[in-house]
């Protein structure tokens, strides 16, 4: 039985992961596929190790400084491959703890472990921690909690990857009424992704009260009565967020940037304003265009990530 089989069955020895037939738990297994964080989070807890990507050799699947977390028991949170590492690497960290060291092993080319190898031909050098310091990584997800960037410190020498960095978790702010915010809203959910919908908490003409919108905030506009649009697009365009989308057509642009120069609004702040919006053209479908906005704001929001 080979491993593409026992990944799809949720039965990968040493791994953790959710059979395909049932429903994923957005708080438990997308969180460990998706989240970049998780791993650090979970290495908080005491006898968990860490395992980091430090050196990377040939293009690989994973950003530089991607990170496993090992648990006592051999599961895993966070993913670096398709479960052969990560079985390898719950061996590793057993070792190590036994050995009292933190080394630094490569995989894949130009590896001394001949019997492994990764399929992309490329060669990573990992960093297995059984004890990393668990009050820095705290403390860095305390800084996440706030919406805050925040760095690990990492036990290697240059030229290998010395620090982790990290920026808080994708957050989407969603305004409309109807079909369209509500199939963004729950494709956002089912990927592990925090959004929320704002309908009947905001009022004609005044600008949204209590939202926190940061630099890892996408804002999106999906109304038909585009009347409702002008004072959260002034309240947008005053917050840092990393994307303010509105759909609408042709028409509907022009007299969105017409309204919003006329209260004085700067023509580099209305570039801001993406629309149409999402990675397709047209897309008639609510669902269809929640796939297309939501691949639009994650390209966006990867390009933030620090370690690209």
């Amino acid at each position: 039985m080979n491993d593409t089989f026992l990944l799809a069955s949720g039965r990968l020895p040493g791994v953790s992961v959710a059979p395909v037939s049932q429903p994923i738990d957005r708080t438990a297994t997308a969180i460990r596929w998706a989240d970049d964080r998780a791993a650090l989070r979970a290495a908080c807890a005491p006898e968990v190790g860490l395992c980091t990507i430090v050196g990377m050799e040939g293009s690989f699947s994973r950003r530089m400084g991607a990170q496993l977390a090992v648990h006592p028991d051999g599961s895993v949170t966070g993913s670096l491959a398709d479960g052969c590492l990560e079985r390898q690497l719950v061996t590793e960290i057993a070792e190590a703890r036994a050995e009292g060291t933190r080394p630094v092993k490569r995989f894949g080319r130009n590896s001394p472990l001949i019997d492994f190898r990764l399929p992309c031909g490329s060669g990573l050098d990992i960093l297995i921690d059984p004890e990393p310091d668990r009050a820095l990584c705290r403390d860095v997800a305390e800084r996440l909690d706030t919406r805050q960037p925040a760095a690990l410190r990492l036990p290697v020498e240059a030229p290998l990857l010395r620090e982790r960095r990290f920026i808080p978790a994708l957050r989407l702010q969603l305004f409309g009424e109807g079909p369209e915010p509500e199939a963004l809203a729950a494709l956002s959910t089912a990927t592990g992704l925090e959004a929320e919908t704002h309908t009947r908490d905001v009022s004609l003409g005044q600008r949204p009260q209590g939202i926190a919108a940061d630099p890892w905030t996408a804002i999106v506009l999906l109304f038909h009565d585009h009347e409702w649009e002008q004072a959260i697009l002034e309240w947008a365009l005053d917050t840092p967020a990393f994307y303010i989308g509105a759909q609408g057509g042709r028409h509907t642009r022009e007299e969105r940037l017409a309204r919003l120069s006329s209260h004085g609004i700067a023509p580099d702040q209305l570039s801001r304003i993406l629309s149409p919006i999402g990675v397709t053209p047209h897309s008639r479908e609510p669902a269809m265009l929640a796939l297309s906005v939501l691949a639009q704001i994650a390209g966006e929001y990867e390009a933030l990530h620090p370690a690209g």
